[in-house]
C-alpha cells in the first residue's frame, strides 16, 4: 500500500467542533479522492487557532501526497487558515496583486480592510484564477486551500479533481448471512496473509438476506482475486450469499 498516492483532509472550524455546524466537506472529499485513485489516510477537525492549524498543516503535509483544507478563508475575525499555515512554514502572509486585482472588481464599491484580507496568502503560494470561479484557488506547496461553504467547495474541487487522479482502486464486496464474531478469526488471518488488499467488514441491520458486508480493495486486481479467492476458501459456503 506503500506505493499508494495519500491524502489528507483538515477541516477548520469552531463551529464544526462545537455542533452549530454539520461537516459534508470531509465526506465528499473523501468520496471524490477515493473515486480518483487517492487513499486518504487522515480526517482532522481542528478549531480557528493559528498555532494549531499551523502545527496540523504542517504535519500533513510532510506525511500526505496532497493534502486538503476546508475553512477559515473568508473576511472575518475568525478565518485565519492563511495565517495559520503561513505560520507553520515559517513564511510570511503577503498579499497577493491577482488576487486583490479579482477582490477590487468583485467586489467594487465595498472594498475594505476585511475584504482586503482575503488577498493575504502564504509566501510562494500558487493562485488559479478563472472567470467561472467565485474566488481564486490558493495552493501551498502541497496543501490546496477550500472555503468551508460546501457548495464553495464542490465547485472548485471539480475544476481541478484530475490533477490528483491515481491509478484506480479495484473492489468487490462479499455478502454473508451470519455475525462477525463467526468469522473474525478466518478474515484476520486473510488480512494478514494479503497486505496489499485494504478490508472492511460492516453488519448491517434490517437485511433479511444478509448481515456482514465485507469490502475487499487494491490497486492490483491479481491481487484483488487472489485475497477475495482466499478469503472465499477458508469461509463457511453456506454463509456466503453472494459477491458484486
Amino acid at each position: 500500500m506503500k506505493l499508494m498516492t495519500t491524502a489528507g483532509i483538515i477541516i477548520i472550524g469552531n463551529e464544526i467542533l462545537s455542533g452549530k455546524v454539520h461537516d459534508v466537506n470531509s465526506h465528499y472529499l473523501a468520496c471524490e479522492l477515493r473515486s480518483l485513485g487517492v487513499d486518504v489516510r487522515r480526517i482532522s477537525v481542528i478549531p480557528d487557532e493559528t498555532e494549531i492549524i499551523g502545527a496540523e498543516a504542517l504535519q500533513f503535509s510532510s506525511q500526505y501526497d496532497y493534502v486538503f483544507t476546508s475553512g477559515g478563508v473568508g473576511p472575518t475575525h475568525d478565518d485565519v487558515t492563511m495565517s495559520g499555515i503561513a505560520k507553520g512554514f515559517g513564511v510570511k502572509l503577503v498579499s497577493n496583486t491577482e488576487i486583490r486585482n479579482f477582490l477590487t472588481s468583485r467586489y467594487k464599491h465595498i472594498v475594505n480592510s476585511s475584504v482586503l484580507k482575503m488577498a493575504e496568502i502564504p509566501e510562494g503560494s500558487d493562485v488559479l484564477i478563472s472567470e467561472d470561479m467565485r474566488f481564486p484557488i490558493v495552493s501551498y506547496r502541497n496543501i490546496f486551500i477550500f472555503p468551508g461553504i460546501p457548495e464553495y467547495l464542490t465547485t472548485k474541487f471539480s475544476m481541478i479533481k484530475e490533477r490528483f487522479r491515481s491509478s484506480g482502486f479495484y473492489l468487490k464486496r462479499l455478502f454473508l448471512n451470519t455475525h462477525e464474531s463467526e468469522f473474525a478469526e478466518i478474515l484476520n488471518l486473510v488480512v494478514t496473509e494479503n497486505p496489499l488488499v485494504q478490508f472492511g467488514s460492516y453488519p448491517i441491520r434490517g437485511k433479511q438476506e444478509y448481515m456482514v458486508i465485507i469490502t475487499a480493495e487494491s490497486k492490483s486486481r491479481d491481487d484483488l482475486n487472489t485475497a477475495v479467492n482466499d478469503l472465499i476458501g477458508k469461509l463457511p459456503s453456506e454463509v456466503l450469499v453472494r459477491i458484486e
